[in-house]
């Protein structure tokens, strides 16, 4: 049976992911979020903030939110791990599938850029409540 956490942040456009430094302080992004079965995949820069945190930290928080970031309702903790390359197209095929022609537009504009284009897949999974 599928986790309705899963359902309900994985139909909103945006997700607030929060991520944590070493020191505890919590770093929240907008990002957008797909599903994958019974988990949530974000597509990232691998060099990016949250990538490195989530390397040193696998605890995330998880709230949907708007472009800005702002938080449109409650908030849910997960577990997320990097993906490999492998793993890496997989979770960008379905980040892909649901954000279609805006996402190829927002690939196309980081390599105008210049940007690197070394991405990341980020799996997230939310513990089962008792």
């Amino acid at each position: 049976m599928s986790h309705p956490e899963i359902e309900r942040l994985a139909t909103g456009k945006y997700l607030s992911l929060t991520t944590f430094k070493k020191d505890g302080s919590a770093v929240s992004t907008p990002v957008w979020v797909a599903r994958d079965g019974d988990e949530l995949v974000v597509i990232t820069d691998a060099t990016s903030g949250k990538a490195k945190r989530i390397r040193n930290n696998t605890a995330v928080s998880l709230a949907p939110c708007d472009i800005r970031g702002r938080i449109t309702g409650t908030s849910v903790d997960g577990i997320a791990r990097l993906t490999d390359s492998t793993g890496t197209k997989a979770v960008a095929s379905q980040v892909r599938r649901k954000y279609g022609l805006a996402f190829s537009a927002i690939g196309w504009m980081e390599k105008l850029r210049r940007r690197s284009s070394d991405s990341v897949g980020i799996r997230i999974q939310i513990p089962a409540t008792p």
